[in-house]
């Protein structure tokens, strides 16, 4: 993945709030409001039951666990995550809502252990915590010096892309929306003078080439636009035809990569007229560690997506995806045994899209797509 290639990490869900933030050294308020649990320490007893005990405290790169060697051994060029959780100390719990994320923005050093680029925000949890919940969000992350996209103060800031330098004068543009199938409320929807995240009400055509006129607006010569969207539900392999028409439209007007999460698993993949589109990263980083009733998905197994693009022509020139396996809220390297596993159901389920998922000697996976037309 050398050469002239720009390579980006991305990744699914980043959810350091809950049960995670109450591991770390400044553990928040852990008060809950769901149905059956009203303390988020009950997700660490959950964990604990299901694969041993976890230190408390744990260091702040513990969470992230064997995928930050993983990182630096690459060396990507930018990272995106979606960060999945507000950052705020507010009380101000979001009517409506079973499910409530929140991390202490004391903790925020263990989001910067993985040294981000670029924060995507356009989820349904980075407003649980209210607009004054988002407002501490947007301040403590540009505290710590991170970027953002997807969520702001109003709809021109949530609209806008993050940029992120590469030399030679190009930049990696990354947007970030979310839709109201992945269980974003319609009135999270940043206005002129309201702040919120890029909510697209639908997944149509003339939606998709609106937003890939900006796309154009925006980005020069060199430059690579990568769409990050919180889109689908949480399980299943299928993907609609809106969503498949949706990201050929982004590709076809300007955009590079279309990066999908939601899903709490990896969904399939697909090489479009050369480009890459991730219909569903998978979660990367939660508490979800004996939560039962979905086994059959595998939702412990987590992929870091290395895509190579070529600054030219935006196109695909490859891509490795590293197996992890949760384990005591920390991502260890996955047995050769899950990455076949992992490599089985993806080869079958990106088959229909035309792409083929290989398992390396080293146990990494690498796609095999259609050539560019």
């Amino acid at each position: 993945m050398g050469g002239d290639a720009t390579t980006l990490f991305l990744c699914g869900d980043v959810m350091l709030g809950r049960g995670v933030d109450q591991i770390l050294p400044h553990p928040g308020d852990p008060e809950l409001r769901e149905p059956y649990i009203r303390d988020s320490s009950a997700y660490v007893e959950l964990t604990e039951e299901a694969h041993g005990r976890v230190p408390r405290p744990v260091d702040y790169g513990w969470p992230w666990g064997d995928a930050l060697r993983v990182l630096e051994e690459t060396r990507p060029d930018v990272r995106v995550v979606n960060l999945e959780t507000s950052v705020t100390r507010s009380d101000e719990f979001a009517p409506g809502k079973s499910v409530h994320y929140r991390m202490s923005p004391a903790n925020l050093p263990c989001l910067a252990a993985a040294r981000p680029d670029v924060c995507v925000l356009a989820n349904n949890h980075v407003l649980d915590f209210g607009r004054r919940g988002l407002a501490e969000t947007l301040d403590a992350l540009a505290g710590a010096g991170l970027r953002v996209a997807g969520a702001g103060r109003d709809a021109d800031a949530a609209r806008r892309p993050a940029a992120v330098p590469v030399g030679g004068g190009r930049r990696v543009l990354v947007f970030s929306c979310g839709t109201g199938s992945s269980g974003i409320p319609y009135d999270w929807a940043a206005a002129e003078h309201r702040s919120g995240v890029d909510f697209l009400p639908e997944l149509s055509e003339a939606r998709a080439a609106r937003f890939a006129r900006r796309i154009r607006q925006l980005k020069r010569p060199g430059d690579i636009a990568v769409v990050s969207i919180h889109w689908g539900g949480n399980w299943g392999y299928d993907i609609s035809d809106d969503q498949i028409r949706f990201a050929h439209t982004l590709i076809d007007g300007g955009a590079d990569v279309v990066h999908g999460h939601s899903s709490h698993h990896p969904r399939p993949l697909e090489v479009y007229r050369g480009k890459l589109v991730l219909y569903g990263c998978g979660d990367f980083i939660d508490d979800y560690e004996g939560i039962t009733g979905y086994e059959e998905y595998r939702d412990d197994l987590r992929l870091l997506y290395f895509v190579a693009v070529a600054p030219g022509t935006g196109e695909l020139t490859g891509i490795r995806m590293v197996p992890m396996r949760a384990r005591r809220m920390r991502l260890r390297h996955a047995t050769l045994g899950d990455s076949r596993w992992l490599r089985g159901v993806l080869d079958r389920v990106s088959s229909a899209h035309g792409s083929r998922v290989v398992l390396g000697r080293d146990g990494a996976l690498s796609l095999h797509g259609p050539p560019a037309r």
